[in-house]
């Protein structure tokens, strides 16, 4: 088996030094930094342009488009990672290996689920940012994917999700991943205008596509298990309650975590 697991970065950072790691430099095709020697977004079939927008994904459709001898395609982030044990640093990062022993178990690895506790996925996410992007997306799942429908109800009215697209799976499901991520998001952006969005909200398409994982994955016969998952520098808890708690009555914030 030929893994790859991505490591999304729009900077230099130091990155795992492990067989199957691959730094990508994400919205490369508008960064002018220099001496950043990784793999680039805008190389192939890509959309890096709209990294603005689609955050990590340009990285995700650029491995859908061109990583086409590849067995297991992963994503993480050059701080969010997936790990095999403590301490968590980047000697401890999940390793190949363990990756290929669970997918011969299951076709998706992903991080274990985010709990927003007091908030539903739904009431989460507008309370962060602008609603009518969500309720498009369940107009667009109406009306070409109702199939999936049922079960995003579900998830928007669930308290835990599966967040950050982290993840790792096997070809076969990540094909079918990006077809129904890439395909309900493109219909999105024909829907909702964003050319007065802050640079925080524009990035739309990357925070809706979180909320599609579980609806993807729940809609297909795929096995999924979760791994520990960490952030390096710590992962601010109070703060991000303190922010949550400020969002439900109605103080909104401009930090996404």
């Amino acid at each position: 088996m030929k893994t790859v697991i991505m490591v999304v970065a729009h900077k230099k950072f130091p990155m795992p030094d492990k067989k199957g790691y691959l730094p990508i430099l994400v919205g490369a095709v508008k960064n002018y930094r220099t001496g950043i020697e990784y793999q680039r977004d805008d190389e192939g079939e890509n959309i890096s342009a709209k990294n603005p927008n689609y955050n990590e994904l340009t990285a995700v459709y650029w491995a859908w488009k061109n990583l086409k001898d590849v067995d297991a395609i992963g994503l993480v982030h050059y701080r969010r990672l997936f790990f095999d044990s403590k301490p968590y640093n980047l000697d401890n990062v999940i390793s190949i290996e363990n990756v290929e022993k669970l997918l011969t178990k299951y076709d998706v690895i992903l991080p274990k689920k985010r709990n927003y506790y007091i908030e539903t996925n739904y009431s989460h996410y507008i309370h962060a940012h602008h609603k009518e992007p969500l309720d498009k997306t369940r107009e667009i799942i109406v009306q070409y994917y109702p199939n999936y429908l049922s079960n995003y109800d579900k998830v928007m009215h669930r308290t835990k999700a599966h967040m950050f697209n982290m993840f790792i799976m096997k070809r076969e499901a990540f094909d079918s991943y990006c077809q129904f991520v890439f395909s309900v998001l493109k219909r999105l952006e024909d829907k909702i205008d964003i050319s007065d969005y802050s640079v925080q909200e524009a990035r739309v398409f990357g925070y809706i596509s979180e909320l599609l994982m579980d609806v993807w994955l729940e809609t297909n016969n795929f096995k999924a298990t979760e791994v520990k998952w960490e952030q390096l520098g710590g992962k601010k808890n109070f703060q991000k309650a303190v922010s949550l708690v400020e969002r439900k009555v109605g103080i909104k914030t401009k930090t996404h975590f």
